[in-house]
């Protein structure tokens, strides 16, 4: 039963990506901290994250601007390390806080707080127009890039804030996707050598889990995007907003 929960959602979160404005990093995670440690929810987030964009690598990878990769990707990169040791760091903490709620016992854990934070803060700043509309200037790309790679590499938001300081870097559609599609799998590469060293040591009964996770969400995203084209309908993208919210609500006070 819990394999196909696991399927499920996944297969779900990812068919949501192509409606939501949401991408398939920042859906999946949330719905894999339901049921996983936050720590393993973000590194299997990630390998599925880094298996999807390697395929665009693939097809649009050849468009990449090496420019923008100096001046964005490597500050992302080498933020992406910082970022993955402070998740480390914050799931090797005591708990914060305990309480009892309707007879059963929470724990307020630091990495989730932080991580909660996180969700909160991107899923609430979607549902205004104007941030969705940001664009920085192109001098700017190695701050973009140290910020979004930093992010990426605590809880996997990089995209929004990548996108954001890439808007007008002067870039066509194609070196746009080309580009944004490789700084991605840098930080993904990045985050998940320092991941993989701390959950090592993860029961091995979720591994099975875990893979059928990637695999479903994989699936989910591979075949909606060659039957959908990619839109965005705004009541949907707001509804999942406002799940997002309610999901860091309760994974940061230690009810998930």
């Amino acid at each position: 039963m819990e394999y196909f929960f696991i399927a499920a959602v996944a297969l779900i979160v990812s068919g949501l990506t192509l409606f939501s404005g949401f991408g398939l990093g920042t859906l999946l995670m949330p719905a894999m901290a339901i049921y996983f440690p936050i720590e393993i929810a973000i590194t299997a987030t990630a390998v599925v994250h880094l298996t999807n964009n390697i395929f665009k690598v693939a097809l649009f990878g050849k468009h990449r601007q090496n420019r923008i990769l100096l001046k964005f990707g490597l500050p992302a990169m080498a933020l992406a390390f910082v970022g993955a040791w402070i998740l480390t760091q914050l799931s090797g903490l005591e708990p914060l806080y305990s309480y009892s709620w309707l007879g059963k016992e929470m724990t307020v854990e630091a990495v989730k707080l932080v991580v909660s934070v996180l969700i909160l803060g991107f899923a609430m700043l979607d549902l205004l127009p104007r941030f969705r509309e940001l664009k920085f200037a192109s001098k700017y790309l190695p701050l973009g890039g140290a910020i979004s790679g930093l992010m990426g590499g605590i809880s996997g938001h990089q995209g929004a804030l990548r996108s954001a300081f890439l808007a007008n870097a002067g870039l066509t559609k194609e070196q746009f996707i080309g580009t944004g599609v490789t700084i991605a799998c840098l930080v993904d590469v990045a985050r998940l050598v320092i991941y993989s060293s701390h959950t090592a040591g993860m029961e091995i009964e979720n591994i099975p889990l875990i893979v059928t996770g990637c695999i479903a969400a994989f699936l989910g995203a591979f075949i909606g995007k060659r039957l959908v084209e990619k839109v965005t309908m705004e009541q949907i993208q707001k509804l999942v907003a406002v799940m997002l919210i309610i999901l860091s609500i309760g994974l940061g006070s230690g009810v998930i």
